[in-house]
């Protein structure tokens, strides 16, 4: 290996192992590699470091992020946990296939694992340990099942991905819903069997008046993911355009409908979610300057060549992927880890014939695995805070939930057909 390769690989290992945000990490190891090693001028990086972040792509992600926040301020999550708990709440264990059926509604409007997280499972662990469930496997179920927040569409994490790819981003889109609702129907039925197995008490089954009662009451949020997707789908709007109503829409039913949120605090969800989309368009302005860096080495075309004379089997090279990208997510968040392996990994799909569109699907699933792995899963310190309870507790509680998904990410990584089942009915 190359003593340039080998110092910038030091380089980035040292800084993340230090502690260094990752988004520094990236960009002082571009820097040195493109200016050091490559010769190029200091003022061309500052050009990469602009034309990153000068990418329509990147809006839908503003709003997106906006729209979740505007949900999470008013009654929108509420009124979605209500409806979840009404269609569900009666079976054994039905509390907790609620908090799983609310993480795939609020997922098919935020776009977001760690959104989801606040937003659901904020309220669904106490609830559920209110409602005398077993402590750990509440929070194994509402760490893990917010994975459907980049899963199910919108997912921010297949937007940056088809900005690198150039995949088509509504085809992109439909290949999550089908693994959205297996992950949904695997996880309700291991909640099912546990709590029946435990013994839980069930509740009386809601009279259909009741139904309707809180269908009407929601019916407003219920609207959201239909307007979104039925635009998207009907060629009424693009996907881009999708996430700017979508933010209309929730503010007009929050301030005037709902009358939940007022005028004085939508200053606050607007600051607050121009702080959150800053820090990803940072970390896509880091991982930028990176990328630059492998791409005038030829280092992605290099991994291609000797994986392709290693490994002959389209199946071997998705199962040795997969374990990649599950350690990977273990350690790096997956906007940054999105920007940086999916380059890498596009030359490599062409000499196994690969679609890009699979690729992409089994790229969210992994790394959205990674934010409930220790030692940096984000989701289980959120969910460990919720109960003051430490990572080791929590890390043990999810492993059931997370056997569960690795036994589905395999499913949907060796039968491509189902996964692209639905884009290609739509699109040919």
């Amino acid at each position: 290996m190359d003593n340039g390769y080998l110092l910038i690989f030091a380089i980035l290992m040292g800084c993340l192992a230090s502690t260094v945000p990752v988004f520094m990490s990236l960009f002082f190891t571009g820097m040195v590699g493109l200016v050091y090693l490559v010769g190029i001028d200091a003022h061309i990086v500052i050009e990469v470091l602009y034309r990153s972040m000068d990418k329509f792509a990147l809006i839908v992600v503003m709003f997106f992020v906006l729209c979740g926040n505007i949900m999470t301020t008013g009654s929108i999550v509420e009124k979605l946990i209500k409806t979840a708990n009404v269609l569900v709440g009666f079976l054994p264990g039905g509390l907790a296939m609620a908090g799983v059926l609310a993480c795939g509604f609020f997922g098919a409007i935020s776009g977001s694992t760690v959104a989801t997280v606040v937003a659901i499972g904020g309220f669904m662990i106490p609830a559920l340990i209110e409602n005398n469930y077993d402590e750990k496997f509440s929070l194994g179920l509402m760490t893990t099942a917010p994975i459907l927040g980049i899963i199910i569409p919108p997912s921010i994490a297949m937007i940056l991905y088809a900005m690198v790819s150039n995949d088509q981003l509504e085809a992109l889109f439909l290949t999550g819903f089908i693994p959205g609702l297996i992950i949904m129907i695997a996880m309700s039925l291991y909640a099912f069997f546990f709590c029946r197995k435990m013994g839980m008490t069930r509740r009386p089954r809601p009279t259909f008046s009741e139904v309707v009662a809180v269908l009407k009451e929601s019916v407003w949020a219920l609207l959201l993911p239909v307007i979104i997707f039925g635009g998207i789908y009907s060629g009424l709007f693009t996907a881009n355009e999708a996430a700017v109503v979508a933010c209309f829409y929730a503010f007009f039913i929050e301030i005037f409908v709902h009358k939940d949120m007022k005028l004085i605090a939508v200053k606050k969800v607007i600051v607050g979610s121009a702080v959150t989309s800053a820090t990803l368009l940072v970390i896509v302005a880091g991982a930028s300057v990176f990328g630059e860096y492998l791409t005038f080495e030829q280092i992605p075309g290099k991994i291609a060549s000797v994986v392709v004379e290693n490994i002959s089997s389209p199946w071997v090279f998705l199962l040795s992927v997969n374990i990649l990208l599950l350690v990977i997510g273990m350690f790096m968040d997956i906007i940054s880890a999105t920007l940086i392996l999916t380059p890498i990994f596009l030359p490599l799909l062409a000499k196994f014939g690969i679609d890009t569109m699979h690729f992409g699907l089994i790229m969210t699933i992994n790394l959205g695995i990674g934010y409930c792995t220790p030692p940096l899963g984000v989701s289980l310190y959120i969910t460990g805070a919720t109960v003051d309870r430490n990572i080791v507790y929590v890390s043990k509680a999810v492993v059931p939930f997370l056997i569960i998904q690795v036994a589905i990410l395999l499913l949907l990584t060796f039968w491509p057909g189902l996964v692209l089942l639905l884009p290609n009915f739509v699109y040919g």
